[in-house]
């Protein structure tokens, strides 16, 4: 007897039609993901390896004044190869994420990630994940766009969606946080739900696509055996308050930065903006006598971890990166924001550690990555999840979660940016999710 044979026969034909259109979106899932890996891992590879290391090897007084060049660059890039595209990265994802009139296009990607490797290449302090995540999200789209028949009209972000959680998921080698990120970001209290198992299969490919180019190490691997006991678990609330009122401050810092940057193309805003990266990058030579200023700043992470850093030094340095993080965001640099958060929350992590004589200041680092990146782009879950695989111990989870939450309540209806949406205001309309 014919299991289905109870079921209408028209009936029978759109449940075959929506089995096979499932599948064949799961399929351009992975084919999105899987060439998004590749895009990330050319980028990562062009940006990190063959410019900005040998910036890194270059004289102090030479390197200072590259970020300055490297904003100028790319803003020839953006006026002449983009016909003007603004900087903006993750932003373009959210606006075209939730504006179906919002379009994004091959040329402006061309133009904005070869002004991405010239900003971050430079040694700008910005994070190489805006990019990448552009990168995929645009590349779903347009593969979406050229096979309409395989979409109906309520899943036009679906690719896109997924595109952007392979490319998350790739520069970090963190799929699960790559897929969570992409459906977190768009909203300040909810996920985008319907886009999980695409932006799951897409984050499996992508990360998979680039490790086979660069390798399946932890991006942050700690060493030996780091728990936690009940008294952490309010430590953790605690850092989480610090954490998210700091990161309101750093978010207010970022949305002015990019209204100045807003307000046109100009040649000479992005000299100044040169001027003050190299101001905080001579400040931070004069303090540490090492180049943390520049760069996305991974080596921040591993120098707020030595014992002997004071918590003044600390301090300084959180402000001297979010200044120049400012500064290349108001001078036009095309790079993300994501990184920037982690640093400035390991950062206040080590000082919280520090000051209450926490002998396992690797714990209170984490916690402060949870709750600074969560807060600054209200994406609590994706925060933990990032902690937990990019450090490879699951046991931050519980404590991360904490200081992620009291961040949250503290942070307010502020962001990094401006483009996230409540649901509230969104419930029921096509765009919100279900």
């Amino acid at each position: 007897m014919n299991r289905t044979s109870w079921i209408p026969a028209h009936r029978q034909e759109e449940l075959r039609s929506l089995v096979q259109r499932s599948r064949q979106v799961v399929l351009l899932a992975a084919l999105t993901g899987a060439i998004t890996g590749l895009i990330v891992a050319g980028f990562e590879a062009l940006a990190a390896e063959v410019l900005f290391d040998r910036v890194l090897e270059m004289s102090p007084w030479v390197a200072a004044w590259l970020p300055g060049l490297g904003l100028l660059v790319g803003l020839a890039i953006r006026k002449w190869i983009g016909r003007g595209v603004s900087p903006s990265t993750t932003d373009e994802y959210l606006h075209a994420f939730h504006d179906p009139h919002h379009r994004l296009g091959l040329r402006a990607l061309i133009a904005r990630m070869l002004a991405a490797v010239a900003t971050i290449g430079s040694g700008v302090p910005m994070g190489m994940e805006g990019p990448s995540l552009y990168a995929g999200a645009t590349l779903g789209g347009e593969i979406q766009k050229r096979l309409p028949g395989t979409f109906r009209a309520a899943d036009r972000r679906l690719l896109m969606t997924a595109g952007a959680a392979a490319g998350v998921a790739a520069i970090f080698k963190a799929p699960a946080t790559g897929a969570v990120f992409a459906l977190e970001v768009p909203y300040q209290d909810d996920l985008a739900r319907r886009m999980l198992l695409p932006a799951m299969v897409a984050s499996a490919t992508g990360y998979l696509s680039f490790v086979a180019i660069h390798g399946t190490t932890a991006l942050f691997p700690v060493e030996g055996i780091s728990g936690f006991v009940a008294k952490d678990l309010a430590g953790a609330a605690v850092l989480g308050i610090i954490g998210g009122l700091s990161a309101r401050a750093f978010g207010k810092m970022i949305r002015d930065a990019k209204s100045i940057a807003a307000g046109g193309h100009s040649w000479s805003l992005t000299v100044v903006a040169g001027l003050v990266i190299a101001g905080m990058f001579g400040l931070g030579r004069l303090l540490t006598g090492e180049s943390l200023v520049l760069g996305s700043g991974y080596d921040v992470l591993s120098w707020a971890a030595e014992p002997q850093r004071g918590i003044w030094l600390l301090l300084a340095m959180l402000a001297i990166r979010s200044i120049g993080t400012s500064a290349g965001v108001a001078g036009g640099g095309a790079g993300g924001l994501f990184i920037p958060l982690v640093v400035g929350g390991a950062l206040i992590g080590s000082m919280v550690g520090r000051a209450v004589n926490h002998t396992d200041l690797t714990l209170f680092i984490v916690i402060g990555v949870s709750a600074f990146l969560g807060a600054g782009y209200r994406v609590p879950l994706a925060a933990v999840m990032f902690v937990a695989e990019t450090t490879g111990r699951p046991s931050f989870i519980v404590p991360g979660l904490i200081a992620a939450v009291a961040a949250e309540l503290v942070m307010g209806q502020s962001s990094v940016t401006t483009y996230q949406r409540s649901t509230i205001m969104t419930r029921g309309a096509d765009d919100g999710p279900r």
